[in-house]
């Protein structure tokens, strides 16, 4: 024991094999494998033998940087992650230096994007070595900023391109990747952030935003929010204080807040000229008879103030049934929108995606037999559509009336002509790219480098 080195809860760790000059870890006792942070891996084979390469990006708090890594595959294991979930992991085997040791420990690699540490330090490699003094920090080797720019310093890219942030919940969304992948392809740095994970410091002489593991976030040319109905509170705060900070945001918070409103949005669109179906609105169950005669009586659509993808949208086929199910949506005082059923639509509507005032994609739904909502989420079958000039012109005024400058208009052939049903702030790019085979999320940061007159 005597021979043991203290060792704190942070140390520095080098990997020369690796090509990692310097690389902060989290020295936890309880895990019993070390885990680096690694992305696009891909199995390849040497002599025989199964290789692994890989991508580390060694700085939490400059993701630009990433190096090119491989190794030999040693084992795959079964790992149960922090939130419980098992999942199987590629193992390596390496050279580590930590102060003045070197020695062979396994990796595992893991996406460590979201945590603190880039890298964690397992008991494997504690074993017979160290001890850990959990007050302590740095113990062996402590590089300064200066020594960690210096090492770096052959992999900072000359920045060439914008600095976007794509503020969103689920990296792995089609919409959420492809976007990534566009400003990606047009030279720009691109990171994904998750909107629960970002904080802010209100202060009048140095108001930040920061992310999870004390990262500024500084420096970004411009922001896509693509937030979640749950979160649209937080994301929204967010995005004022991006644009607080000079950052462009794509949509703002006020034109977001304004589109999730659906009641706020269709009183918008009235005193506009924007035609929609005849939409009813009460607080009192006493007046659903005359609520439900108002809209031309049943059929008719009941619709939750803050429903998105379909859901909490309900067709009631009676005038009992719409009593009931108002009624029954008052009791428990649910905001609701009443509104009338436009039947010649045969359970289609049309999806204009509107990109800084121009409609570059549409495609009609079709409702699957038996759903009379078309949306992609209930099914509905998606198809390339020319639209009216009538049609265009009502997407375009839509989103200029709710100040978007990226919405999904969605539209409904009507005897009256066309009417606007809702618009979306955060429209899903899958179904409409599949079915038009447009590159919208390419249109999306076109608009950016318009916006800021970046030329490319």
């Amino acid at each position: 024991m005597d021979n043991l080195q203290i060792i704190g809860s942070e140390e520095w760790c080098v990997f020369n094999d690796l090509g990692i000059p310097a690389i902060k870890a989290r020295v936890d006792s309880g895990a019993k494998t070390s885990s680096i942070q690694a992305t696009n891996i891909k199995m390849v084979s040497k002599g025989g033998q199964e290789w692994v390469k890989f991508e580390v990006s060694p700085l939490q708090e400059n993701r630009s940087i990433a190096i090119e890594c491989q190794a030999r595959l040693v084992a795959r294991r079964m790992v149960k992650s922090s939130s419980g979930i098992s999942e199987e992991r590629l193992v390596i085997k390496t050279p580590v230096t930590i102060g003045q040791d070197t020695f062979e420990i396994e990796l595992t690699l893991a996406n460590r994007d979201t945590m603190e540490f880039r890298m964690l330090l397992g008991r494997e490699a504690l074993n017979e070595r160290f001890i850990v003094n959990p007050a302590l920090n740095y113990q062996l080797q402590d590089f300064k900023d200066s020594d960690v720019n210096k090492l770096y310093a052959p992999y900072y890219k000359e920045k060439t391109g914008l600095k976007i942030a794509l503020l969103a919940s689920n990296p792995n969304l089609y919409s959420n990747k492809r976007i990534m992948e566009a400003a990606e392809a047009r030279g720009h740095e691109i990171h994904f952030l998750n909107v629960e994970q970002a904080y802010m410091k209100l202060d009048a002489h140095s108001p930040e935003i920061r992310y999870r593991g004390g990262i500024i976030l500084k420096d970004y040319d411009a922001v896509i929010p693509r937030i979640k109905p749950s979160v649209t509170f937080y994301g929204c705060a967010l995005i004022r204080q991006f644009n607080n900070l000079g950052v462009y945001c794509q949509n703002s918070s006020e034109a977001i807040t304004q589109s999730r409103d659906k009641l706020f949005a269709s009183q918008l669109f009235s005193n506009h000229d924007i035609h929609i179906p005849i939409t009813g609105f009460a607080k009192s169950p006493m007046d659903t008879k005359d609520l439900i005669k108002m809209v031309n009586g049943a059929p008719l659509i009941i619709k939750l103030l803050e429903s998105t993808q379909g859901k909490g949208v309900v067709l009631a086929e009676t005038n009992k049934a719409a009593e009931s199910v108002i009624n029954a949506f008052k009791s428990v005082n649910t905001n609701i929108l009443v509104q009338e059923f436009i039947k010649e639509a045969n359970g289609q509507d049309i999806r204009c995606f509107v990109v800084n005032g121009r409609v570059v994609a549409s495609m009609q739904r079709q409702a699957q037999k038996g759903e009379f909502r078309a949306n992609i989420h209930q099914g509905g079958i998606a198809s390339i559509i020319k639209i009216t000039a009538d049609e265009k012109k009502l997407a375009l005024k839509a989103a200029k009336v709710l100040n978007l400058a990226v919405a999904g208009v969605d539209i409904i052939r009507s005897n009256k002509g066309p009417l606007l049903l809702e618009v979306n702030s955060s429209p899903g790019l899958e179904g409409i790219e599949n079915a038009t085979g447009k590159d919208i999320a390419n249109a999306m940061i076109v608009a950016i480098e318009k916006r800021l007159k970046f030329a490319n």
